[in-house]
C-alpha cells in the first residue's frame, strides 16, 4: 500500500465496545455458559485438526464486490493456520487489485498466481515453493494475485496449473476468487472440495445469492451440498431479518453461517484476530470447521 494512503488509517479498534465486553464477562461469571463454550471450542478445534490425505482446496467467491468475500477468505485462512500443524496457503485468484494481501498485512509482494503457474515443477520441495510465496504468521503462506497494480487477467489454464501443482504441498488452500460469473471463479468452484459464497446481509444480497443457489441446484448434487453461504452484517442493525433470510437460503440445501457486525472488520484494514469481537471469533471458527468437514467429504 502507498505510504501516504496507509497513513490515513485510524488506529484499529476492537470489534466490540468496552461496555459489551464487560457485560459478557459478567454473564459468563454468573452462568454456566463458559463451560459450554469451552467444550464447543474443544470439539471445533478437534474438527479443524483432522489430518488430510490430499490437500483440501476451498474456494471463496461472491456475486458482486463489497460482499465480504476477501474478509471471509482471510478469516478462514487465519483459522486454519492457527489450528492446523501442516502448511496453509491463501491464494488470490483475482489480479484486478484484490485486497487479500492488505487484509493479511503483507508488506511486500513479488510473485503472483499467474507467475507461479510457469515456475512450479514436480521435483520442487516445499522449501523451494515457499521461496516464491509471502510468509504469514503461524505456518501460513500467501500467493497474491497482483503486485499492487492492475495486472493481466488470470486465465483458467494458468489457474488450474498452479492449483494442481501446489495442492500436494499444503494441507488446506483457501482461494479468494473473482466474483461470479467470472470464468476463473466458476472453474475454482467446480474444482474445489468445498465452496463459500459471501453475501451481505441485505435484501439485494440475499436475493441475488438465493438465485445463485437455485442455479447450483441444477448442477451435480455435491456442488450445493458442499457450499456454505456466509451472511455478513455490515451495519449494527441490518435492514432484514437475518435469521429468516438464512432459513430461506438453507432451503436450497446449502449451509448458512451468519457473521455478526464487527467494528474491526468493518474498518477494512489489516485483520488482527485479537481485536475481533468474541462473537465474530466464535462464528469464524465454527464456519472454518464446517467448511473443512465438507471438504473432507469430497475427493
Amino acid at each position: 500500500m502507498d505510504s501516504v494512503l496507509s497513513g490515513t488509517a485510524r488506529r484499529p479498534q476492537r470489534g466490540e465496545p468496552v461496555a459489551v465486553r464487560v457485560a459478557r464477562a459478567v454473564r459468563r461469571i454468573v452462568s454456566s455458559s463458559a463451560a459450554r463454550e469451552v467444550a464447543e471450542l474443544t470439539r471445533t478445534a478437534e474438527a479443524l485438526q483432522q489430518p488430510v490425505t490430499t490437500g483440501r482446496q476451498i474456494a471463496v467467491t461472491s456475486i458482486r464486490g463489497g460482499a465480504g468475500k476477501t474478509t471471509v477468505a482471510a478469516l478462514l485462512g487465519t483459522a486454519y493456520a492457527h489450528y492446523r500443524q501442516d502448511p496453509v496457503l491463501l491464494v488470490e485468484a483475482d489480479p484486478a487489485l484484490g485486497s487479500l494481501p492488505l487484509r493479511l498485512g503483507a508488506e511486500t509482494l513479488r510473485w503472483t498466481t499467474a507467475d507461479l503457474a510457469d515456475i512450479v515443477e514436480p521435483q520442487m520441495s516445499l522449501l523451494d515453493v515457499t521461496g516464491y510465496l509471502v510468509q504469514l504468521p503461524e505456518n501460513a503462506w500467501l500467493l497474491p494475485g497482483s503486485q499492487g497494480q492492475i495486472g493481466a487477467m488470470l486465465d483458467t489454464s494458468a489457474y488450474e496449473r498452479v492449483m494442481v501443482a501446489l495442492r500436494r504441498y499444503f494441507g488446506v488452500t483457501v482461494v479468494d476468487c473473482e466474483t461470479l460469473p467470472a470464468e476463473v471463479a466458476r472453474v475454482a468452484l467446480s474444482a474445489s472440495q468445498a465452496r463459500v459464497l459471501a453475501a451481505p446481509a441485505t435484501l439485494d444480497g440475499v436475493t441475488s445469492t438465493y438465485a445463485v443457489l437455485q442455479w447450483m441446484q441444477g448442477l451435480p448434487r455435491h456442488m450445493i451440498d458442499g457450499t456454505v453461504v456466509v451472511l455478513s452484517s455490515t451495519v449494527a442493525r441490518p435492514g432484514i431479518d437475518v435469521e429468516a433470510a438464512a432459513e430461506k437460503l438453507r432451503s436450497t440445501g446449502a449451509g448458512v453461517h451468519v457473521l455478526p457486525y464487527d467494528r474491526h472488520l468493518a474498518a477494512g484494514g489489516v485483520l488482527r484476530t485479537e481485536l475481533l469481537g468474541r462473537p465474530t471469533r466464535l462464528a469464524a471458527t465454527r464456519l472454518a470447521a464446517e467448511v473443512f468437514q465438507l471438504s473432507q467429504k469430497r475427493r
